[in-house]
């Protein structure tokens, strides 16, 4: 079998997802748009299960698959969804003196990551995960919170 193309072309869409990031958010490099994916990531992964973050792991493309689930502490119990300003300072707190994240990060690479994906079946994935889960990756409405 041949090796299948999201393995072959895993590089060039994770470069390709950087620079969308790095569109959406005004960021100058493409290490601040890295710094801000990973964090938006982890902060949506410490709200799922450990079968959850699988699931969804598993709707990403390679790369973003692979920093969705490195270093994980999976004896660490999910935390709730809360309010869109508490995630956004979440998202900062990475790296905090090397985050330059914007108030529109979550929102930011939410497109970003939906530009690279199959939107329906996404969709369909968020819909299987806890109330909340939608809404972090939703871009229509960027100033919506969560309840």
């Amino acid at each position: 079998m041949p090796i299948p193309m999201e393995y072959q072309h895993a590089s060039e869409e994770f470069e390709r997802f950087l620079r969308l990031v790095v569109e959406r958010t005004g960021l100058a490099t493409r290490n601040q748009a890295y710094t801000t994916a990973q964090s938006v990531l982890l902060t949506f992964r410490r709200r799922l299960d450990v079968s959850e973050a699988i699931r969804f792991a598993g709707a990403l493309p390679p790369v973003l698959r692979a920093i969705f689930v490195a270093d994980w502490d999976m004896g660490e119990p999910p935390r709730p969804f809360s309010s869109r300003e508490a995630l956004t300072e979440e998202v900062r707190s990475l790296r905090r003196d090397h985050n330059f994240s914007p108030d529109s990060a979550i929102v930011d690479v939410a497109g970003a990551l939906r530009a690279c994906v199959d939107e329906a079946e996404f969709d369909r994935l968020l819909a299987t995960l806890p109330p909340g889960a939608a809404e972090f990756w939703r871009v229509a409405s960027p100033g919506s919170g969560f309840a």
